[in-house]
């Protein structure tokens, strides 16, 4: 039987260790380290061993290991040695954050508008893992091999919301198999021109890139993108379209998401025909179509064509803590603009 022996943990993890069994005769050793060492992906595993970063023992005789593709030996004592993290690239920066959850191996953001998750082209200063390296500083053991902290998914720089990000590299694991299995449970609350018909129901679509616009992704028949599943019903409407059609002019929705798709909610819901509120890319028009006169009408639909962004928050977060175990459950009100909005449009 394979089992793991037990590590040598310091504040820094320096060496993980796992004796390999009859049964692992032959595993391929990055598969065996990743399988017997909770904290080490498959290609963390492989990189330290073509780094020179794990020895085999046996008796007295020890080597350095640096072929992922060897097998497992019954018998040898397989050790890493973690190396000390290397600086992240991206510069700290005291930027202010709204937390609302942190222990030692994750943090849960609530994440303001305009704010970029990780530095890219153009966006190089002022972005979630900058104030992260900051905010974080010597509670980076490195994720990686890089003092970082571990970003297992995204909101769109303009999306507001819940995010939860690894400072741990077991975290950063545990968590990438949380949204890999589809364990998390993650609600967005949205504003739409228009109420979704049916009022609730799943849109299963493959987003790719579109054909037309490479800037934009887009549903495309099965098998051509990455399959996505957006669960969806309406929690309230607004107004009407005209005097002679009885149709909503705009809706409060909720949206749960199965899988992880880049402008997932915006794609699908744009699919369907109800844009989101605000949306420069998907949204064909500015502000609602709506009936109406009056002091309260004006200032629906002002707020509406005003929206710069698209209207959409990240509400809410549940997941099992990949380490602890414990249930942690976080949410968070519409920001401001949205909920100014979502006030002006009930008095439609």
């Amino acid at each position: 039987m394979t089992f793991a022996l037990s590590s040598v943990y310091t504040a820094l993890m320096t060496e993980l260790s796992a004796l390999a069994g009859e049964n692992d005769k032959g595993t391929r050793l990055d598969r065996f380290l990743s399988e017997q060492i909770e904290s080490l992906s498959r290609s963390r595993a492989k990189t330290l061993i073509k780094e020179g970063h794990v020895r085999q023992r046996r008796g007295d005789d020890e080597i350095v290991q640096n072929d992922p593709k060897t097998p497992a030996i019954p018998g040898v004592e397989y050790t890493v040695i973690m190396p000390d993290p290397v600086p992240a690239v991206p510069a700290p920066e005291n930027i202010p954050l709204d937390i609302l959850f942190e222990d030692e191996h994750l943090i849960l953001i609530n994440k303001a508008s305009g704010m970029a998750v990780h530095p890219a082209p153009g966006t190089w200063q002022g972005t979630l893992v900058n104030a992260l390296l900051h905010h974080c500083k010597g509670q980076l053991p490195g994720i990686g091999g890089v003092e970082r902290p571990g970003i297992v998914h995204r909101i769109d720089k303009e999306t507001t919301g819940v995010l939860v990000v690894a400072k741990t590299e077991a975290a950063h694991k545990g968590l990438s198999d949380l949204f890999a299995t589809h364990d998390i449970d993650r609600t967005y609350l949205a504003l739409t021109r228009g109420r979704p018909r049916p009022s609730a129901g799943t849109v299963t679509g493959d987003i790719a890139r579109s054909p037309r616009d490479r800037k934009k992704m887009a549903v495309v028949p099965d098998g051509e993108g990455r399959h996505a599943v957006t669960h969806y019903k309406t929690l309230e409407s607004f107004g009407e379209i005209s005097k002679s059609e009885a149709l909503p002019a705009a809706a409060l929705i909720e949206c749960k998401l199965e899988t992880g798709r880049t402008h997932q909610i915006r794609v699908h819901m744009a699919h369907l025909g109800y844009s989101l509120i605000g949306d420069p890319v998907y949204g064909r028009h500015r502000g609602i179509k709506a009936f109406g006169s009056g002091p309260d009408f004006d200032a629906a639909t002002s707020l509406a064509r005003k929206l710069t962004r698209q209207a959409l928050h990240a509400a809410s977060l549940g997941f099992k803590h990949p380490v602890t175990g414990e249930h942690v459950f976080v949410e968070t009100p519409l920001p401001d603009d949205l909920a100014a909005l979502h006030r002006a449009l009930k008095r439609l």
